[in-house]
């Protein structure tokens, strides 16, 4: 048997290949989407709920009450189909998330501020989770991004809003909870079609943001399928190289230097030189 190549001390393991984050991402985008369209029946059957509430305010005796039953039963169901519609819709995002975090630790691993299971237990602990998810996805953008200093007009739109989402949400809960005349239940009511608002336009501002992300990723991971360095942007001379990656009348592997990618290993050459095969 052939004895295994000398190691040599000094030379980073290789990066980890990017994985694939398109297939998440469209996913995570199609149950934003759709949480967003049951928000808008939600939203449509909050005001017809408030109205039935409204009529009873005026006369009692003018809403049966087969119609009162309804008018519950359906507002109930609202209520169910939309927390239903937002932990599909959680689960789908922190997924894309996880693994949009993992490549962008490839890309650049000391640029993240939060250490990985922030990644989901950031937007579950009381109080941090109005700032920790913020700087993770803010770590990603930057670390993902194909130009140096990218805006972060969109993530920081989207995050206002979330956190207006956030807090409207608690606000709507909380009237319902206390609702107890017909007054209070329907302004609950309409007070719910005011966070769904705020939410339709964070789900919408969201997709933006899974779609940076992703497209700039896809495209590192395009750029090292190619060869590219990063950026995208092709090293000088690779117009000229050799079939080896040199450029004519020079080295075929580039520098020489010690410790330099293609160059010698660190520590010079080996005693005795080089063997000749």
């Amino acid at each position: 048997m052939y004895p295994p190549p000398p190691s040599f001390h000094g030379y980073p393991p290789p990066p980890s290949p990017l994985r694939p984050v398109r297939g998440l991402a469209l996913f995570a985008m199609i149950t934003l989407v759709c949480h967003a369209l049951v928000g808008v029946v939600a939203a449509t059957i909050d005001l017809w709920y408030a109205s039935l509430v409204d009529r009873l305010i005026v006369d009692l005796d003018s809403v049966s009450e087969a119609e009162i039953e309804t008018g519950d039963l359906v507002y109930g169901l609202s209520g169910v189909l939309e927390v239903l519609a937002y932990a599909i819709t959680a689960v789908a995002f922190l997924v894309w998330l996880y693994r949009v975090r993992t490549n962008a630790e490839v890309l650049s691993p000391d640029g993240h501020r939060r250490s990985r299971p922030w990644v989901i237990f950031g937007w579950i602990v009381p109080i941090i989770c109005f700032w920790f998810p913020k700087q993770i996805v803010d770590d990603i953008w930057y670390a993902s991004a194909r130009t140096p200093r990218p805006s972060k007009a969109l993530p920081n739109a989207w995050w206002a809003i979330w956190i207006s989402v956030t807090l409207a949400t608690q606000v709507a809960s909380r009237l319902l909870l206390r609702a107890d005349d017909l007054e209070s239940m329907a302004a609950a009511a309409r007070f719910d079609v005011v966070s769904i608002a705020f939410m339709i336009i964070a789900a919408l501002l969201a997709t933006g943001v899974i779609s940076r992300i992703t497209h700039a990723q896809e495209e590192h991971r395009s750029a090292a399928a190619a060869g590219l360095p990063p950026f995208g942007t092709p090293p000088p001379g690779a117009l000229g190289r050799t079939p080896f990656g040199g450029t004519p009348g020079h080295t075929p592997f580039g520098d020489t230097t010690p410790g330099t990618y293609g160059g010698r290993p660190p520590g010079g050459t080996p005693p005795g030189g080089y063997p000749n095969y």
